[in-house]
């Protein structure tokens, strides 16, 4: 396992988000990301949650909302990884997972699609 701080796995996180394809994140609105020590539970089953409305879903959204948020947690992530360069591809997996659950893709699509 990797050892990073909070600091370098968020660095790791916008570079691998900076790699993912225009038109995946172009259609996002009103999201942010955030990197997360662990999920609220304490857990390290948890690699990522998207937390919002998905795009498929929205009815009456717009000005004034609370941004949707993409979360991504470092020691969950850390724990399943033996080196940087798998932790790089586990990121960039976590973050399409959960850019899909904004479009509205659920988890068994994402599973027939091989990112679940």
């Amino acid at each position: 396992m990797p050892e990073l701080s909070a600091e370098e796995f968020e660095r790791l996180v916008i570079e691998e988000l900076d790699l993912l394809p225009d038109d995946m994140v172009d259609g996002l609105d009103n999201v942010v990301f955030v990197t997360e020590d662990r999920p609220e539970d304490g857990s390290l089953d948890l690699l990522g949650v998207y937390e919002g409305v998905a795009l498929t879903e929205r009815g009456q959204y717009g000005f004034g909302e609370l941004p949707d948020r993409i979360v991504l947690f470092r020691e969950p992530l850390l724990a399943i990884c033996d080196d940087l360069d798998s932790l790089r591809d586990q990121i960039h997996v976590t973050l399409v997972h959960e850019i899909a659950h904004y479009y509205g893709i659920d988890d068994a699509q994402l599973h027939e699609l091989g990112w679940a």
